[in-house]
């Protein structure tokens, strides 16, 4: 089943994350629980790594091990903006699943992808990881995105997972813990972005539910 749930400190940003229906989208239907959270899909191919928008800011090398794998099906809408944000949400998702991998709670690529109440839960999310000796396993497939720009510089993306393939490990022992799928492998994420000033599109307000449609099959 999954790696991972957000430790109680990250509820903070499911509160946060309620605010994106208030700036303007009214296809999101945006729900607390887990971690993270909008009106185009794009093409069916999929990508490992979504290229990295064009704007001014050097995005950070990130690295993900060799037992770890996520992939971006339909990570492509054909509008410029749109694809720069969810470039932007991919180098968040991977440099959060590095850290996890690494147990660097303090990495750069952290505050580069994430602002506000995001930061805070991401933070405490990965240093629980190292705490509770865990890091992670396997393959995650987001699909789904969907965008909703609310103005030139923030917009809500919501999409799915299927974490059925992706899994804890025990960061001494090396075991993986191979739970069986269920519904609540597949995850709905809500999140808002924000444009700073160099031109990355920074999650500022996540949340994100299990086992909901449309996420599950």
């Amino acid at each position: 089943m999954k790696r991972r749930s957000l430790p109680v400190a990250a509820a903070l940003a499911a509160t946060a994350a309620l605010l994106l229906t208030a700036c303007g989208s009214g296809d999101d239907k945006s729900s607390d629980n887990d971690k993270i959270a909008g009106a185009d899909t794009g093409d069916s191919t999929e990508s490992a790594s979504p290229s990295a928008s064009t704007d001014s800011a050097q995005r950070p090398k990130v690295t993900l091990p060799s037992d770890v794998t996520n992939v971006f099906d339909s990570w492509k809408t054909g509008d410029t903006t749109k694809d720069a944000v969810l470039a932007d949400v991919s180098g968040r998702i991977n440099a959060t699943d590095a850290a996890i991998a690494s147990g660097d709670s303090e990495s750069s690529a952290i505050p580069f992808y994430y602002k506000g109440d995001a930061l805070l839960g991401a933070a405490d999310w990965i240093a629980s990881f190292k705490k509770e000796g865990l890091t992670i396993n396997g393959k995650t497939r987001y699909f789904e995105p969907t965008i909703t720009m609310f103005d030139k510089t923030s917009a809500s993306v919501r999409y799915c997972s299927d974490e059925s393939k992706a899994y804890n490990k025990n960061r001494k022992t090396g075991k993986i813990d191979k739970t069986p799928a269920t519904d609540n492998s597949y995850v709905l994420y809500n999140t808002r972005v924000d444009k700073n000033k160099q031109g990355v599109w920074q999650t500022t307000q996540l949340v994100s539910k299990r086992g909901v449609e449309p996420c599950t099959p």
